[in-house]
Order: structure tokens, then C-alpha cells, then sequence
């Protein structure tokens, strides 16, 4: 019964990375064909990766500030780090980092984390029977 819970568990971890990290890389597939601008990073550190890095660049005369998408890579930059973005050209709010939208980590990370999950328990699950034995 446990085994059976454990690896139901697992598998709704990794559903849950699927449906949480695929949206965030089909966002960032949807700025592949947005204007690029030089920033710099305004605010850096840890929280980046959840979503608290901020940029600001240039555009059309105007200076906007933006947040990176959570999950950005550029958490161990420091403040006043240059950048290449990529925004959408309606809506300059809407930016990722180049190297972030060019690359497809957030596709790798949704497979990586959900099948690591599944086989971490399933070999959890083959020893508690090899232990029963």
C-alpha cells in the first residue's frame, strides 16, 4: 500500500512540474520574435529565480523597468550587469533575458525534474522490496 502511494505521489510531482514549467518555456518561445534592447540589471540576487529580477533598458526614448520571468538564469549576476533582453513590442513589461528565451532549459528542467522524481521513487520502491525479501 505504501509503494503504491509513494509512487502516485511521485507521479503527481511530476504532472505538477509539467504543468508549471512547459507554460513558462512556451512564454519564453513567444518572445524568440521580440525586439531586442541592451539592459542592465537593476536588481539581482536570489530572488531572481523566483521572479525578482529587474531590468531596465531603452526603448522607443522611454525607460522601462521590468522583471525577468521567474526562473531566470541570471541569479548570481550582480546589480549593474549588462544584459541582452528580448520584449514584446506592444507591451515592453513583457522581457526575458536572450540567453533565457534562445535556450531551452525550462523545457529540459519540466523533464529533468518530473522524471527524476518518478525514478527516485521507483528505486526507492525496489529496495523496500529487496529489504522485504
Amino acid at each position: 500500500m505504501g509503494l503504491t502511494i509513494g509512487l502516485v505521489l511521485a507521479l503527481l510531482l511530476a504532472a505538477l512540474s509539467g504543468l508549471v514549467r512547459l507554460p513558462a518555456a512556451q512564454h519564453l518561445r513567444s518572445l524568440q520574435d521580440g525586439r531586442q534592447a541592451s539592459a542592465t540589471l537593476v536588481a539581482a540576487g536570489s530572488g531572481c529565480f523566483l521572479g525578482g529580477c529587474k531590468v531596465r533598458f531603452e526603448t522607443k526614448r522611454r525607460t522601462v523597468v521590468a522583471n525577468l520571468p521567474v526562473g531566470s538564469g541570471h541569479g548570481r549576476s550582480p546589480a549593474g550587469t549588462a544584459l541582452t533582453v528580448q520584449y514584446r513590442e506592444g507591451d515592453p513589461q513583457v522581457v526575458a533575458a536572450e540567453s533565457d528565451v534562445r535556450g531551452s532549459g525550462a523545457d529540459v528542467a519540466a523533464v529533468m525534474f518530473g522524471s527524476f522524481s518518478v525514478l527516485l521513487r521507483l528505486m526507492t520502491a525496489w529496495g523496500e522490496v529487496r529489504v522485504r525479501r
